[in-house]
C-alpha cells in the first residue's frame, strides 16, 4: 500500500504515470457508481493517474475554449449556406436545430472535446466534440476527484471544476449571460425534468447526477423514464400530469430523428410552439456531427489545432476513416497512405456517411497503451479525463484520472 501511495513516473518521453491504490467496489457503488466493472471482468477505472504540469493543463483549458469559438463560426456557416445533408444531420431535424439556433434560450449546457497530444510533447489536436450526449461526465466530476481523496493526495491537484461549472450552467440557463449572482430573482420556479432510457445504469445514473447538480444550482427537478414522458405539440412535456418547462434528455438526437420519427415532429412543434425547453438544444447535433470537422477544415486550413479533414480519402497519407455519427470507436478504421486499412473496429455506424481525418498518433506509455485527453467545457473548458486502450479506443477503454503537479 505504502508503495503505491508514492509516486511513480515511468518513462521520459512518453506519457508520465503515477501509481495509486485502486478505489474499492464498495465505496464507487457507494458513490452511484455502478459501472466499475468491463465484459471481460477487469476494472474499468485505471489503477494510475496521468501526471500534468500547470502548463500543460493551461494549454488544454486555451485549445479547448479556442475550439468552441471555432465550432460557433462553423455552426453559423453550416446555418446560413443550408449545409445540414453535406454534414449528415437528418433531413427531419433541420427545422428544430434552426429553431433552437436562433433563439438564446436554447443554452448548451454541456460537452467533451476529445484531444490528441498535450501530454507527450507533442501539439494538441481536435479529434471530434461530443457536444449532444457526451459519455465520462461521473468518472471526470466525481471519481477522479474521488482518487486524490482515497489516495491521501492533495484533492486540488487537478483541471477539473467540472461540478462547480455544471451549478453555475445550469444557472445561465435563466440569466443566459456569465453573471448568474441573481439567478433567484430571475427563476420563477420553473420544473425540470431529466429523462434516461430505462435499464442503463450507466445513463440513468449519470442523469441523476445532473438532477442533483440542478438542484444544487436552485431548481425543482424530477426523474422519469422516457417511456414514462409524454408529448404534447401543442402543450409541451408532461409527467404524471405535470408540465415540465425544461427537459434534459440522454437520448442522442440522431437516434431521435432515425429510430423516433414522430417524437421528433413533435419534440419540433414543442420548440416552435415555445412550450419547452430542451438540452443539450438540437444544433448541438451540429456540434456532434464529425463532418463539421471538414467544414472546420474549410474554414481554418491548417489550423494549429485542427487535422486535415474531408469526405474523401486523404491522397498520399496516413489517415482515420470514421462515421459521421458513431461512438466508442465503432466503424472506425485506420488506412494507410494507399487508404488501405491498417486496423478496423466493427459496429452499428457503417450506413453513416464518413469522415477521412488526417492521422495522429496519440500519446502512449511504455506498454504501447494510448492515451486520449477529453475536456469538458460548461460555458468553459472545465474538467480533464484520459481514456486508456489500443490505437482504436472502444468500449473496452478504461478511463484515467489525472493529477497536476
Amino acid at each position: 500500500m505504502v508503495k503505491n501511495l508514492q509516486a511513480e513516473v515511468v518513462g521520459s518521453s512518453v506519457v508520465k504515470l503515477q501509481q495509486i491504490a485502486p478505489l474499492e467496489t464498495q465505496y464507487l457503488e457507494s458513490l452511484g457508481f455502478v459501472w466499475h466493472t468491463d465484459n471481460d471482468e477487469s476494472a474499468y477505472i485505471s489503477d494510475e493517474l496521468v501526471v500534468i504540469s500547470e502548463q500543460e493543463a493551461e494549454a488544454y483549458y486555451e485549445a479547448t475554449n479556442t475550439l468552441y469559438d471555432m465550432f460557433v463560426e462553423a455552426g453559423e456557416y453550416v446555418v446560413e449556406n443550408n449545409l445540414f445533408h453535406e454534414i449528415g444531420i437528418p433531413f427531419n431535424l433541420v427545422e428544430v436545430i434552426k429553431e433552437s439556433w436562433e433563439n438564446d434560450v436554447h443554452w448548451h449546457l454541456y460537452g467533451r472535446f476529445d484531444l490528441a497530444g498535450g501530454v507527450d510533447g507533442k501539439p494538441i489536436k481536435l479529434l471530434e466534440f461530443n457536444a449532444d450526449t457526451p459519455t465520462a461526465l461521473f468518472e471526470t466530476a466525481i471519481i477522479q476527484w474521488a482518487m486524490l481523496k482515497q489516495n491521501g493526495l492533495e484533492e486540488s491537484s487537478q483541471f477539473n471544476a467540472t461540478y462547480e461549472a455544471l451549478v453555475e450552467n445550469f444557472k445561465r440557463l435563466v440569466i443566459l449571460e456569465e453573471d448568474v449572482s441573481d439567478f433567484e430573482e430571475h427563476y420563477e420556479g420553473w420544473k425540470f425534468l431529466f429523462t434516461s432510457i430505462r435499464g442503463n445504469a450507466e445513463e440513468e445514473n449519470t442523469v441523476k447526477l445532473l438532477q442533483h447538480i440542478a438542484n444544487e444550482a436552485g431548481y425543482e427537478t424530477e426523474f422519469a423514464y422516457i417511456d414514462e414522458v409524454e408529448f404534447d405539440s401543442d402543450e409541451g412535456i408532461f409527467f404524471n400530469d405535470e408540465n415540465y418547462e425544461l427537459w434534459f434528455k440522454l437520448i442522442p438526437w440522431e437516434d431521435i430523428a432515425l429510430e423516433e420519427s414522430d417524437l421528433a415532429m413533435l419534440l419540433t412543434n414543442i420548440i416552435k410552439n415555445q412550450k419547452a425547453i430542451i438540452f443539450n438544444p438540437a444544433y448541438t447535433l451540429l456540434f456532434q456531427s464529425k463532418g463539421l470537422l471538414k467544414i472546420l477544415w474549410d474554414l481554418y486550413p491548417n489550423h494549429p489545432l485542427l487535422l486535415e479533414s474531408s469526405f474523401e480519402p486523404l491522397q498520399g497519407q496516413k489517415q482515420v476513416e470514421k462515421p459521421v455519427f458513431g461512438r466508442e470507436g465503432a466503424n472506425v478504421s485506420i488506412l494507410d497512405e494507399d487508404a488501405k486499412a491498417l486496423e478496423s473496429e466493427d459496429g452499428d455506424y457503417a450506413n453513416h456517411k464518413m469522415l477521412y481525418q488526417a492521422y495522429t498518433q496519440l500519446a502512449t506509455d511504455t506498454q504501447g497503451n494510448s492515451y486520449q485527453a477529453g475536456v469538458f467545457y460548461a460555458y468553459e473548458a472545465c474538467g480533464l479525463g484520459f481514456r486508456k486502450g489500443g490505437k482504436i479506443l472502444n468500449n473496452m477503454s478504461k478511463f484515467v484520472g489525472h493529477i497536476v503537479t
